[in-house]
């Protein structure tokens, strides 16, 4: 592993089948059935290194070790998609992973959900700060009940409902039912991204945990934390003991700070986020260096769809600030949370008062998204073709900033640090 004096270093894969299998090795799991729930291609992950790596430390031994992707409300992942994920092909699969079958989480199919417990109103006021109250059904996918153990592996990243991902987030909202993923998210979004975004705990976090207490099975996690550059930091325990560590050494190598905030600032959208509903990562971790009153602009000539689970309440609801929604929410009560905690983290934090929306960021399109689409979506819009990103590049010092592949690391003001630090 890494340590905290050397936070960007990197683990040598060798290193990495090293780590993997001393830690595996120290669970008993000689005859049962493991299922490793992992993230999408969305994230920025080794998996495939890690799966060959836990199949050659424990597969032998092991009478199933399958594969469930943990997609919250993303798109089912075609087993052509996994395989490039993976960086495998079939016959790799066949002759490496005989025991290994992938899986997607279904989580709007009520077939393949199972209630673990509820959440009474007075714990969610409690756990939520006083946020929400309200009981609420925990449900989870019902195929981790056919096995034994259930080992998480995934990265940890800023993240702007939970603070950072990893550890039980895979679980909820991971590989959770629609009540809570909506419930999760709200809560978030009524905290707001700013405030949520790169802290160690929140209540958003508190929430997960309790959840992820009710799945009465054994867990343990590898909790990774990965640039573009490679793996930097391996960490195992319990979810909870993994991502604790995880999401310091993530403080480390995944938060950027700078002197001021800058009046334009073009974030460049990753292919790996194919629609806005991922893209909006390169808003979620810019929006505290986007000076008031400035534009961000998702640069993102690939992109030409907002969503293909959600779009359609996208476009009747549109992008909005937070006080666009709580100041008249019985209006909005029939929209799936969700995605009206999606809305306001595009949006970015604002005012509306009088009718009228003030937000704090322009937030602008320059996609595949046609003029009219984004109008209809209450966001701005710029020909990606009129943008040549060198001529903006290395003008910081006019209040001008580029991102390239932005995303995953989290961009802060140097005044935003508590004083401890």
């Amino acid at each position: 592993m890494t340590t905290a004096d050397a936070p960007f270093s990197l683990l040598p894969d060798d290193d990495v089948r090293r780590i993997v299998a001393e830690r595996a090795q120290t669970l008993d799991l000689a005859g049962k059935r493991v299922l490793l729930i992992v993230p999408d291609d969305t994230r920025t992950c080794p998996i495939g290194l890690m799966i060959g790596a836990l199949n050659d430390a424990i597969g032998p031994a092991v009478t199933s070790l399958d594969v469930l992707i943990a997609l919250g409300t993303h798109q089912p992942m075609s087993l052509e998609r996994i395989y490039r994920h993976l960086g495998i092909d079939a016959a790799y699969h066949q002759a490496k992973l005989p025991k290994t079958r992938f899986l997607n989480h279904a989580w709007n199919d009520p077939a393949r959900l199972k209630t673990v417990g509820t959440i009474p109103s007075l714990t969610l006021r409690e756990l939520s700060a006083g946020c929400l109250d309200g009981a609420i059904d925990v449900k989870v996918n019902s195929v981790i009940f056919d096995y034994d153990h259930l080992i998480i592996v995934g990265p940890t990243f800023p993240h702007e409902v939970v603070g950072f991902s990893g550890g039980n987030k895979y679980f909820f909202p991971g590989i959770a039912g629609p009540e809570i993923i909506d419930m999760f998210h709200w809560l978030g979004a009524l905290i707001t991204n700013r405030r949520v975004i790169g802290t160690h705990y929140t209540p958003v976090r508190a929430v997960v945990d309790h959840c992820a207490a009710m799945i009465d099975l054994p867990k343990h996690c590898f909790s990774l934390v990965v640039t573009k550059a490679g793996l930097h930091g391996i960490y195992f325990g319990t979810p909870e003991q993994a991502y604790d560590q995880a999401a310091r050494h993530s403080a480390q190598v995944h938060i950027k700070h700078m002197p001021q905030p800058f009046h334009t600032v073009i974030s460049v959208c990753p292919e790996m986020y194919p629609e806005l509903w991922t893209a909006g990562k390169c808003m979620y971790k810019l929006e505290p260096i986007v000076a008031q009153g400035g534009t961000l602009v998702i640069h993102g000539p690939h992109l030409a769809e907002v969503s293909k689970t959600h779009g359609h309440w996208i476009e009747q609801v549109g992008y909005h600030v937070l006080p666009y929604f709580t100041s008249q929410f019985e209006k909005f009560r029939h929209v799936p949370w969700g995605v009206l905690a999606h809305s306001t983290h595009v949006k970015g934090t604002g005012r509306y008062e009088g009718g009228v929306e003030v937000p704090d960021v322009n937030v602008t399109l320059a996609t595949a998204l046609s003029p009219e689409a984004c109008r209809k979506i209450n966001l701005g819009y710029r020909d990606p073709g009129s943008i040549n990103l060198d001529d903006y590049r290395g003008r910081e010092a006019e209040g001008v900033l580029v991102v390239e592949r932005a995303g995953e690391v989290l961009y802060r003001l140097e005044s935003d640090l508590p004083v401890s630090e």
